[in-house]
């Protein structure tokens, strides 16, 4: 996940209530895949990255668990754990691993379209990751999230740190679309990510498939 962004997190102040096995191996896979990523490193990422103007399936999937160096996969990591083991924890082990790589293709899918031309990898979890904080900003608005932020320590609700991520990234995002200088982050990824998990996870919720309980 890019820093742009008023609030840094480091931890929340949700219970969960079972073992986050697919949430601690998508972080170790993550973390393998990167280490061996860099024994060549320049022909891994041209060959697994997502390339919007010559799109594949495999790559689609690839994509997801290459980063681009230590603090691009530091800082997914860190967002991972934080918020999907209690996405998980709700979901439940099988829809958890399942959602994540559907939020990772929907993340993508925006990313082609808004970025068809474009001969430039795109890499990283940080959309799937996306579609996570979309899910837990509907099951835990109010959960206090513990941060690091311009002013030091702070701690803020789960609605005020996501939102205000998801302002920053649908604000650069929609410059990028008129003329704003290219940052190397694919904005609309991570914009399209978190509405998909938003909206997977608010109807859930309205089905009453998965119940939202009050803050732990």
């Amino acid at each position: 996940m890019n820093n742009k962004a008023q609030f840094f997190p480091y931890k929340d102040e949700i219970a969960r209530h079972s073992f986050p096995y697919i949430t601690i191996s998508l972080i170790a896979l993550n973390i393998i895949i990167f280490f061996w990523s860099l024994t060549n490193f320049e022909s891994v990422i041209n060959t697994f990255g997502f390339v919007p103007a010559a799109a594949s399936i495999l790559t689609i999937f690839t994509s997801m668990f290459l980063h681009g160096g230590f603090d691009h996969i530091l800082g997914n990591m860190l967002y991972l754990w934080i918020f999907g083991d209690n996405v998980e924890d709700k979901f439940g082990k099988f829809f958890f691993i399942i959602f994540y790589l559907l939020a990772g293709i929907a993340a993508t899918f925006t990313h082609w379209f808004t970025n068809i031309g474009s001969a430039i990898p795109a890499i990283g979890a940080s959309g799937a990751i996306s579609g996570v904080l979309g899910s837990y900003v509907v099951l835990f608005p109010k959960a206090r999230i513990h941060t690091i932020g311009r002013f030091g320590l702070t701690t803020v609700s789960a609605w005020m740190m996501i939102g205000l991520w998801f302002l920053i990234q649908l604000l650069l995002g929609s410059a990028s679309l008129f003329g704003g200088q290219g940052s190397g982050i694919a904005f609309w990824a991570h914009v399209g990510g978190f509405v998909f998990g938003f909206v997977v996870t608010l109807a859930l919720k309205v089905s009453g498939i998965v119940k939202v309980e009050g803050k732990k």
